[in-house]
């Protein structure tokens, strides 16, 4: 979610509280418990997608809004709880956010509708927001040497490929024994616990020079990145034509004029927005959101894939994701040196062609096919271009800004990176299900139902949509249509394979255009890139 800082050692006039030995080792594994909590939030939902969408009878666009409620906060507010932290403590923000986290955990535990649910995925998101930037901070103020600073963030960074492995291993575990509700009240103990370690363990840190909140950008960004959501979200279920889905795209316009006059005119920005006057950073941005939702859109339609369509237990469907986010960790020194002796301009390259093919790869194995090893080309190599992408990504951008920019432009590509990943389920799931629909509509007319049959086919369709029918328990019925509704599924989502697999080779032309095949590293590099 945030960019590797710059080395800046901490000294008792800056603002940042110097640590005694135990508070320092303490501040490091505390930071690394609040990254593994926040990045467990963000996979959470991949492995039990279906068993959510079979135990709420959610519709298509609740499903999404269900995964896109967590992102949203995520990707819109941690650049202005970076700005919380450095103004009234790291710490106290760590504490506070896995509370929040653990109250959203609670509400999501408690859940008997889609509705509530994502108000917990929201309450989370926003405490995620905050652990991201908050964590990392917080252990970069107590590293005084670049050997300790790079030790530090090679832990959070461990840390945070932890949380992405445990993630689906951890729901899909439980709600094979258990309601998937348990797999968030799981998570919200592990919350509480990131709390009292934070609070016990950490060392307080600040700085405030030169820091202070840019209300009128955060705002005006998230009701812009909310309008646009919506629309795509609901567009399928409402009709792109009605009165809520033009005025949420209205809005979207609207809002995101105000941004950008806003940010022009802030004295404290929280996006700078003359970086866009770069050229090639401007590309950087393009290629972060562009890839993004290429990986996650395809993530999201992987998941649908084997917990909803193929109703594939949820340990089963944890397995391919453990698979893809396990391989940039094992990798990754591999990764620092092609950065150093190559460049990112051919790791983009080479990372977001692998991204295409394995989304083509995905949509040339059946959907029929429960099996793991037709699966494995497809996913190994979606870990490894993953894996080539965010190595490069964030040194591709800050090689073209002047020196002190880099810190903005770090964080700017994070923001834009989940802007990306925020609209992969929502554009993915928006496509997908409108094909379906659309197929489903015209062969039901073929399946030989009786006139009460096809009103009651109709009146779920209508209600929840293509998955919500897939799922419905209909009695007799449901046996009639369900050949028709895994048809209708399997050609959305596999179509919408191919819009991401578009997506992943637009951004590897991008790559290609802009920062080019030359050769040479980008200098030494002190830690790991971070990842969310």
């Amino acid at each position: 979610m945030v960019a590797t800082p710059a080395y800046d050692p901490p000294t008792a006039s800056s603002g940042i509280a110097l640590a005694t030995p135990q508070r320092h080792t303490g501040t490091i594994l505390a930071g690394c418990l609040a990254v593994c909590l926040a990045q467990i939030g963000l996979v959470l939902p991949a492995a039990i997608n279906g068993v959510i969408q079979r135990s709420l009878q959610a519709s298509g666009s609740e499903l999404t809004w269900i995964s896109d409620a967590f992102l949203v906060p995520a990707a819109v507010l941690a650049l202005t709880f970076g700005v919380v932290g450095d103004l009234y403590g790291r710490r106290k923000l760590v504490v506070g956010a896995s509370l929040l986290a653990a109250i959203g955990y609670l509400v999501s535990a408690t859940a008997g509708s889609a509705a509530q649910l994502i108000t917990g995925q929201a309450i989370s998101g926003i405490g995620a927001a905050a652990l991201f930037p908050a964590s990392l901070t917080m252990i970069t103020a107590v590293t005084t040497t670049p050997a300790e600073r790079a030790k530090g963030l090679a832990s959070w960074t461990t840390a945070l490929s932890l949380g992405a492995l445990v993630a689906p291993l951890l729901s899909g575990g439980i709600v094979e024994h258990a309601s998937f509700q348990w797999a968030f009240g799981v998570t919200g103990v592990i919350a509480v616990g990131t709390a009292g370690a934070a609070w016990l363990l950490a060392a307080e840190s600040t700085a405030p020079e030169g820091r202070s909140l840019d209300w009128p950008g955060q705002i005006t960004i998230a009701l812009a990145l909310l309008s646009l959501l919506y629309g795509i979200i609901q567009g399928p279920s409402d009709g792109w034509g009605s009165a809520p889905i033009v005025l949420s795209f209205t809005g979207f316009v609207v809002f995101l004029a105000a941004f950008v006059v806003m940010e022009n005119r802030s004295a404290a920005p929280m996006l700078r927005l003359e970086l866009f006057r770069i050229r090639a950073f401007a590309a950087s941005a393009a290629m972060a959101v562009i890839g993004m939702f290429g990986f996650l859109g395809g993530a999201y339609d992987l998941s649908i894939r084997l917990g909803v369509i193929q109703h594939q237990s949820p340990f089963q469907a944890a397995v391919p994701f453990v698979i893809i986010q396990g391989i940039t960790p094992f990798i990754w020194p591999l990764l620092v040196r092609l950065l150093h002796r190559v460049g990112p301009g051919p790791m983009l390259v080479t990372g977001f062609v692998s991204l295409a093919t394995a989304q083509l790869w995905l949509r040339a194995v059946p959907v029929q096919e429960t099996g793991l090893a037709p699966l494995l080309g497809p996913l190994v190599l979606n870990g490894v271009g993953f894996g080539l992408v965010v190595a490069a990504i964030t040194a591709a951008a800050v090689n073209v800004v002047p020196p002190g920019l880099t810190g903005m432009a770090g964080a700017t590509t994070s923001l834009v990176r989940d802007l990306g990943q925020t609209l992969g389920p929502a554009v993915v799931g928006a496509v997908a299900l409108g094909m379906a629909a659309s197929r489903l509509t015209g062969s039901l007319a073929d399946a030989g139902l009786t006139p009460k049959e096809h009103g009651i086919a109709d009146a779920v369709l209508d209600a929840g949509g293509p998955l919500a029918l897939h799922t419905a328990d209909l009695g007799p019925l449901s046996a009639k249509l369900r050949p028709f509704t895994s048809d209708a599924l399997a050609h959305g989502y596999n179509n919408a394979l191919l819009l991401t697999a578009a997506a992943c080779a637009a951004a590897a032309l991008i790559a290609a255009v802009f920062v080019g095949f030359r050769s040479g590293g980008t200098g030494p590099v002190e830690s790991k890139e971070s990842v969310a």
